[in-house]
């Protein structure tokens, strides 16, 4: 029998997501007092803006008082999407003190201060979900934390901007140069004005972070992750991946360590072979690869940004969060038991693509395969080109870590025959 006394929601912020999910709530009320067993009722709307016009709403609702809003000890439910750290933090918080549960979007803050976060929320018994955290509308959180609750995840690889991925696919389908399809995807509305979180990779690294902590069963915090973003990629680039049978995409990867004793996660511009999943994902889409001992191979696929979508997976949440509250009990919280160190980013090994400008002369391949051999790193290929004095050297290596693969670096540098170090990118997925 379904309860008629209707469970309140406050939202805080009603933006692309907030106004979208306070659509949802409206529209397709009545199947979601059926999912839940008990209406829901938006009871209050916290924002900055208030004499804005926000169709579906009713003005009697909006405040500018958030505080307030989730002090107010009716609530059941906080739904925050404003973002940032301040003052998302401090009202989640004080919701958990008030009585209620929460369901975030907010990246940043769980990232930096997940731990702090679900212990407030465990001192307080109750939930905090955040599904839409990640890659907007695929489901990824709650298969991670709950489907492969049984298994070991060895490693999370995954394109998880929608802003970086439409510039580096314009990059690949059309030739063009960064700033050339940076403005394109500002032109149409996929970049910000300031597309700096997107394109230098802070929104991703804080992404990799959650993924990671779940994953792993470890803590990760954000200023864990090695970071690096992908304004310097070029069409030239681009074409020596072509060249190997490659693209080049933006990736967040986690991985457990081959004797399991440790974690890395990091975020960076990477060649992937056209034979993998991952390199068919187009536009602004996001995609997810998972590997672990039972399960196998599990890629999850889907938009990961927009209103409508990540307000899908809010919405997912707020009926989770709605049916604990209903029974009395409250979903997984922090899963840290592991606790596995994260190693530094000069640990990781991986393939990688060197792009070396050199003399057209006798002997420079040898002295370079000199400098390789030895720095330990093992050359898988070599390909040279060049007339009228000048030439390219490009080459793939085997398997080596990044420590090992700046020190051969900082040694080609000093021969006299390297003119230049052109570019250099790690090979993954394979």
């Amino acid at each position: 029998m379904m309860r008629t006394r209707p469970l309140k929601v406050a939202l805080l912020g009603c933006g692309v997501v907030g106004s979208e999910v306070a659509r949802i709530m409206t529209t397709h009320s009545a199947d979601l007092a059926a999912r839940i067993g008990a209406p829901v009722e938006l009871a209050g709307v916290a924002v900055r803006r208030p004499d804005r016009v926000r169709a579906g709403i009713d003005p009697a609702l909006v405040t500018t008082d958030a505080t307030a809003l989730v002090k107010r000890g009716d609530i059941d439910v906080v739904v925050e999407v404003i973002g940032g750290i301040e003052p998302a933090r401090t009202l989640i918080t004080t919701a958990f003190e008030h009585g209620a549960s929460v369901v975030s979007a907010n990246k940043a803050l769980i990232a930096q201060d997940g731990a702090a976060l679900h212990a407030a929320a465990d001192a307080n018994e109750k939930d905090l979900y955040y599904e839409a955290a990640v890659a907007g509308a695929i489901p990824l959180i709650r298969p991670l934390r709950e489907s492969l609750a049984g298994d070991k995840v060895n490693r999370v690889l995954g394109i998880v901007n929608g802003t970086t991925n439409f510039i580096l696919d314009a990059m690949d389908s059309t030739g063009a140069g960064y700033q050339e399809a940076l403005d394109e995807a500002t032109a149409l509305g996929y970049a910000e004005a300031d597309p700096t979180a997107d394109v230098e990779g802070f929104d991703a690294a804080a992404k990799a972070a959650i993924l990671a902590g779940i994953a792993f069963h470890t803590r990760v915090r954000l200023d864990d992750v090695h970071r690096e973003g992908m304004t310097e990629v070029t069409a030239a680039d681009f074409a020596s991946a072509k060249e190997m049978g490659c693209t080049i995409k933006l990736l967040a990867i986690c991985e457990r360590a081959a004797d399991g004793g440790s974690v890395t996660a990091r975020v960076h511009p990477a060649m992937i072979p056209l034979s993998h999943p991952l390199a068919g994902v187009r536009g602004a889409y996001n995609a997810v690869f998972v590997e672990s001992d039972a399960a196998g191979q599990l890629m999850f696929y889907g938009p990961g940004a927009g209103g409508a979508p990540t307000a899908s997976a809010v919405l997912g949440d707020l009926v989770a969060v709605c049916r604990n509250r209903l029974g009395g009990g409250r979903g997984p919280g922090e899963s840290a038991y592991a606790a596995l160190p994260v190693s530094p980013m000069g640990d990781v090994v991986t393939r990688y693509h060197i792009s070396l400008d050199v003399a057209d002369k006798p002997g420079v391949l040898a002295q370079v395969a000199t400098v390789f051999a030895e720095h330990g790193v093992s050359i898988d290929t070599v390909r040279q080109s060049g007339k009228d004095g000048e030439a390219s050297l490009v080459v793939v290596t085997h398997r080596a870590s990044d420590a090992a693969l700046g020190g051969t670096v900082e040694a080609l540098r000093k021969l006299d025959t390297v003119r230049g170090v052109a570019s250099i990118m790690r090979v993954e997925g394979e």
